[in-house]
């Protein structure tokens, strides 16, 4: 069972950047997905990495603005977030799966069975 801990969140202003951290004993034998939640909305992915790093995936709704990386000699997953906005308020999610192969991102939500406590992140307009 990996212990997945989150960092990095903050209140920020609109437009502004930030770098959210994910890291665990192991994690680097992982696929990765960066999660977030709003009040009062589900849970949805905003961004996913595959083991080796060379495959990843974002939401429509951050792509271009947000990049997953990972430095698996740190155990480490990054998600840096550029040109935040007001909608990007949320509190923030990473979460672990076991791979199919090293090179696949993995979406499906129900296979991510480690899942940190979560950083808040705050977008001020």
């Amino acid at each position: 069972q990996l212990q997945l801990v989150e960092s990095g969140g903050a209140l920020v202003q609109s437009g502004g950047s930030l770098r959210l951290s994910c890291v665990a004993s192991g994690l680097g034998w992982y696929a990765v997905g960066w999660f977030r939640q709003a009040p009062g909305k589900a849970r949805e992915g905003v961004s996913y990495i595959s083991v080796s790093g060379r495959s990843t995936n974002y939401a429509a709704s951050v792509g271009g603005r947000f990049t997953i990386s990972r430095d698996n000699g740190k155990d480490t997953v990054y998600l840096q977030m550029n040109s935040l906005k007001p909608e990007d308020t949320a509190v923030y999610y990473c979460a672990a799966a076991d791979p199919f192969n090293t090179n696949t991102v993995v979406t499906a939500r129900e296979k991510y069975t480690n899942w940190g406590q979560g950083t808040q992140v705050t977008v001020s307009s």
